[in-house]
């Protein structure tokens, strides 16, 4: 059943990313059509084909390499390195030339189906919602590592940011105006952060700045190297999502989905609490009150410290669910739109700074786009996020291609507006130069991206899980 499910989660994938490349050709290929242009090939994928078929005089196929698509056409600027040769093809010096507004809006057709792609996506999306954790929408710390960045500047669970480097936040989590995002994209040694905290006793609340230094992960030479951190997590209601058998929490009769909102009558914010609290105070009962099914409950159970445990610390033996409850967003599509848009400038703005730490090979390729849409299909609401994924990606490939590099469609509009400015057409030998000098760039930066992105499969990651043994349990 794992197989099957794995295999129909795989053919969910190669369908999205394939309309996503079929829409964007597609543009190309109907302008193409319209503006009376010679038609030789609509290819989706790169490589050797592994299908093909001619049908009115035009060779449609399906290469062996997912990383995207073209449509050939030998009267726009030549792109051999990549399409190759089609059987029997017609010379370009035998078909009559076009204009540099042909080209412009043949070029340019491709971008355009894709924003509107990404369009349509983002309607679907607002009629059907998109899950929304409660942990991604909030800017109040719920969780702070001792010893961190953060702790050692004096932030708490609690206290609710602001701003972060005199940018305002409105989310935790995601790009644009996020607390994560703000804190990668930082530039500083020292991160200024604006927080206000309210005090429970007293109930004044005050507003403050301090200064965070923020840290990163030590990586290997081979791997993404890591990016700022200051060792938050969100704010987030403590939600078992499951019990191990066998284990204190179980003999105690605590259940999955059950929500903890206090331990000892301490007010939890964050899940990882329950952990600090057993670790502070080893080896005592502790009592966990919150929500069962909406009705209020009290549990007490005794942790006790692993058979297998390295560090002696004390267990319950329940795992919980990352970011709280879950709920269906509703975002309009122009919002989502303006979001997927100012994603892609904040990335630009970050990788072309000099004094950011976002770097080229930060980005991901295909690799790690089917990656993502492999993991959200595997999800429970995984269709739903996999629509709302889209329509970033609708963009993103919208604006890549805009830029004016030689293979992308911007090259093909700059070469073309070149051609109107000279009143005359690039010399054909210097442009397949260039051309093909800039396929191999672009596929040399492709393969580079690739190699960061495979070592971050799940299949190649050796990650340690816990198991956890306990001793046996008097009978209840």
């Amino acid at each position: 059943m794992h197989v099957v499910k794995v295999i129909f989660i795989c053919l969910e994938v190669l369908l999205l990313f394939n309309l996503l490349i079929f829409v964007h050709e597609l543009g190309h290929f109907l302008a193409a059509r319209w503006r009376g242009l010679k038609v030789e090939r609509f290819a989706i994928w790169f490589g050797k084909p592994i299908w093909k078929t001619k049908i009115g005089g035009v060779e449609y196929c399906l290469g062996s390499i997912p990383a995207g698509g073209y449509v050939s056409l030998p009267q726009m600027a030549p792109m051999e390195m990549i399409e190759g040769k089609s059987e029997g093809e017609e010379k370009k010096e035998q078909l009559p030339p076009i204009s540099a507004l042909d080209k412009i809006i043949v070029a340019f057709a491709g971008p355009l189906f894709s924003f509107l792609l990404a369009l349509v996506f983002a309607i679907v999306v607002y009629a059907v919602g998109r899950p929304e954790s409660e942990s991604e929408k909030t800017t109040v710390i719920g969780y702070v590592e001792k010893g961190g960045p953060a702790d050692l500047a004096g932030l708490k669970p609690g206290d609710r940011i602001l701003e972060i480097e005199d940018k305002p936040v409105t989310k935790y989590g995601g790009m644009g105006e996020s607390i994560q995002w703000r804190v990668l994209s930082s530039e500083g040694a020292q991160i200024p952060i604006k927080y206000v905290r309210s005090n429970e006793v007293s109930g004044a609340v005050t507003t403050n700045v301090v200064q965070v230094t923020p840290v990163k992960e030590a990586t290997k030479a081979w791997k993404r190297k890591s990016l700022r951190q200051i060792k938050i997590d969100a704010a987030q209601t403590a939600i078992i999502g499951d019990v191990k058998a066998g284990s204190p929490g179980e003999f105690a009769g605590l259940k999955a989905h059950d929500e903890v909102h206090a331990i000892n009558g301490r007010r939890l914010l964050h899940y990882a609490g329950v952990s600090d609290y057993i670790s502070e105070h080893k080896g005592e009962p502790v009592t966990l009150q919150g929500l069962r099914d909406g009705k209020p409950f009290e549990v007490t159970v005794t942790p006790i410290v692993p058979l297998n445990s390295t560090n002696g610390d004390p267990k319950i033996g329940i795992a919980w669910m990352l970011g709280g409850r879950m709920g269906l967003a509703h975002p309009g599509p122009i919002e989502q739109m303006r979001g997927s848009v100012n994603a892609m400038v904040s990335t630009f703005a970050a990788l072309f700074s000099s004094k950011s730490d976002i770097k080229p090979q930060h980005l991901g390729g295909a690799v790690k786009i089917l990656s993502v849409y492999y993991i959200l299909f595997e999800s429970d609401q995984g269709w739903r996020l996999a629509l709302w994924f889209s329509v970033l990606m609708n963009v993103n490939l919208a604006i890549l291609n805009m830029l004016p590099f030689p293979v992308l469609d911007g090259g093909h509009i700059l070469l073309a507006l070149l051609e109107s400015i000279r009143r005359k057409p690039v010399n054909a030998k210097v442009l397949n130069y260039i051309q093909t000098g800039c396929a191999v760039a672009l596929i040399a930066f492709m393969l580079y991206i690739a190699f960061f992105d495979v070592q971050e499969l799940s299949f190649f990651r050796k990650e340690k899980t816990e198991h956890v043994e306990f001793p046996k349990q008097p009978p209840k």
